[in-house]
């Protein structure tokens, strides 16, 4: 049987790490599995930010050409949720230096 090391996450749109065990209880090779896996999922993040940073983008021209004060509200509430999703992919991103750490003690 396979072990399954991620899964689907849709608010951001990428794969993220579900590790059932502590990072020390995993193989050498399962270990090396999980990073060779990791990185080509983190290679993907820049290209994800970029994604949401254009629809943040499209996001505050409507809210500049709109003068309904509710539409507004929701614009703003939608380009903080991309905001934040942006920021929660850059933490992400950073967790290969986490996984290379580990990997090397």
């Amino acid at each position: 049987m396979e072990m399954v090391y991620f899964a689907w996450n849709e608010r951001l749109h990428i794969s993220l790490p579900v590790l059932q065990y502590d990072w020390n209880c995993y193989s050498m090779s399962q270990q090396a599995d999980i990073i060779a896996q990791w990185e080509s999922i983190r290679g993907a993040i820049p290209q994800q930010i970029f994604a949401f940073e254009s629809i943040i983008n499209r996001k505050q021209e409507q809210l500049f050409e709109e003068d309904d004060f509710e539409r507004s509200c929701e614009l703003n509430y939608e380009i903080a949720d991309y905001a934040s999703r942006i920021n929660d992919l850059h933490l992400w991103y950073r967790l290969n230096q986490e996984l290379d750490s580990r990997r090397h003690s």
